[in-house]
């Protein structure tokens, strides 16, 4: 199984990569976050899935530019109904952080606005993968850090909310405070928070 192609980028468009690795130029398909973070670069690497598609023998590769997205992904085409283009649009719609918190926040709406995703389809997706975010799933090993840290900003965020702080400065503040001390306790947050608010 192939975990991942670094090489030179040949060609780049928002859904697809040519990648030279060692003379061999590997077709790679791409979401619009990959694309992003691959814009203005000579060379990547990238996570890759191998998806056969059983009906005519296709093989394609899917690129991600972060384990984490790519785990992502796996997750997504995991649902009945959510096949590997739509799992791209999803992830070309959403970051993982925002893809992550419209299933734990049950926000339908939010994931029913993707193009190609109706009201089962939404509902099912939330129901099928909110324990599974709960738990871990989908995130890479070196994302699993990231998720405490989300935790930690998210319970803060709640109760400066609650104090009556708007969302757009509790968010720029608690942006802030993360970035000096990556380690920071809830309440932590909340005592520095509310010195800036």
């Amino acid at each position: 199984m192939i975990d991942y192609i670094s090489g030179k980028i040949v060609e780049l468009s928002p859904t697809q990569v040519v990648l030279d690795n060692q003379g061999i130029g590997y077709s790679i398909e791409i979401s619009l976050q990959t694309y992003a973070s691959l814009e203005n670069k000579q060379e990547a690497k990238l996570y890759i899935h191998h998806h056969i598609q059983n009906s005519s023998d296709v093989e394609l590769y899917y690129g991600f530019s972060s384990k984490d997205e790519r785990a992502l992904f796996q997750l997504l085409i995991s649902v009945s109904g959510v096949g590997v283009n739509t799992a791209r649009v999803i992830l070309s719609s959403f970051s993982a952080d925002e893809l992550r918190d419209a299933i734990l926040s049950e926000n339908v709406n939010a994931i029913k606005s993707v193009k190609g995703i109706g009201l089962k389809t939404a509902q099912r997706m939330i129901l099928e993968l909110k324990d599974k975010i709960v738990k871990g799933e989908g995130l890479a090993p070196d994302a699993l850090f990231v998720a405490d840290k989300n935790a930690v900003m998210e319970e803060a965020a709640t109760a400066l909310q609650m104090l009556g702080f708007s969302k757009p400065n509790i968010s720029k503040a608690l942006q802030q405070l993360i970035k000096q001390n990556p380690n920071a306790k809830v309440e932590e947050l909340i005592k520095s928070a509310l010195q800036m608010l």
